[in-house]
């Protein structure tokens, strides 16, 4: 079953953690906006949906989908989204679902599940990081691995219509915010960006873009440029000739590939130390008399015969 990103983004915010939503309430009971609490976005028989609760819940989207909710649209739908979930949790608790025992088992185990993930979280990136000394010493073995090519940094603002490029492109000229108006009108994934697309070299990108991105100046802005995908405008906002990339260039890069075994080390220690201070026993007799698939109540025991079914 395929969905639309719209109806993807309704279903992921209907599903993930539950918003901050509750009443505001003082001592004479009147709802109250207290400071700190942030700016109410919409309100629900008394609860409050704010800003930090939307911000909150666009944090928790796919990549892919969070450009949807920058729009005014996209903001709009992401809120009227919270708010039937906050009517559906309201109805809920109204018939007594959230205290009904599966609803109970299901939230000790999801208790369970973050705590073990808090837990290790806090202990491996505690114990797993990336030395200095680490990132040098990969750097020096491996400088081949960042070799590269002629590099340019560039922004573009993507429009669909040559009209509305020529107004971008005049208010430009007058001193308007090239990343401002790439967030307000560009129809490309990079617009929440202010339009960056970072470095990238010869082959990266559509020719008729890549030729005028390469032939600027930095800090340059080019005319008009029509592609394949609408028309667009480009800023240089850096380049860097061919070579190898220093550290600093690199050092995300480092600590992404060394962090993988060093976490998997830190993990494997803190494993066979937290067995050591414990008392564990493993019941291997028991072990081997579960069966492969548990619905169907395990093997029979040692020495007991499967009982064949009844006929129907």
């Amino acid at each position: 079953m395929h969905f639309s990103k719209s109806a993807a983004i309704a279903i992921i915010a209907l599903s993930v953690a539950v918003t901050g939503c509750k009443k505001q309430e003082g001592a004479t009971g009147a709802k109250q906006e207290g400071p700190g609490k942030g700016i109410v976005l919409a309100e629900v028989n008394g609860a409050n949906i704010t800003d930090k609760d939307f911000y909150k819940e666009q944090a928790a989207l796919p990549p892919q989908l969070k450009p949807m909710t920058e729009t005014p649209e996209g903001k709009k739908e992401m809120v009227d989204t919270m708010v039937v979930r906050e009517l559906i949790l309201q109805q809920a608790a109204k018939d007594g679902i959230d205290k009904s025992p599966e609803v109970a088992a299901k939230l000790e185990d999801l208790k369970k599940r973050v705590i073990v993930e808090a837990f290790l979280k806090k202990k491996i990136e505690e114990s797993a990081k990336v030395s200095d000394a680490e990132m040098q010493d990969y750097y020096n073995k491996n400088k081949d691995k960042f070799k590269s090519d002629a590099q340019v940094k560039a922004s573009h603002i993507l429009v669909k219509s040559e009209a509305q490029a020529k107004e971008i492109e005049k208010q430009l000229k007058g001193g308007a915010s090239f990343e401002e108006l790439a967030k307000k009108n560009s129809i490309d994934g990079a617009a929440p960006k202010g339009g960056d697309l970072g470095w990238f070299s010869k082959g990266s990108m559509i020719p008729d873009f890549e030729k005028v991105a390469f032939s600027l100046k930095d800090g340059e802005t080019s005319g008009i440029v029509k592609t394949q995908f609408g028309y667009h405008i480009i800023k240089k906002t850096g380049s860097r000739p061919a070579g190898v990339r220093t550290l600093d260039e690199v050092k995300d890069e480092i600590k992404a590939a060394l962090a993988p075994a060093k976490q998997q080390e830190t993990f494997k220690t803190l494993k066979e130390d937290l067995k050591k201070q414990a008392k564990v026993s493993i019941k291997e007799d028991a072990l081997k008399e579960l069966g492969s698939d548990g619905a169907k109540g395990g093997a029979a025991h040692p020495g007991e015969a499967a009982q064949p079914e009844k006929a129907k």
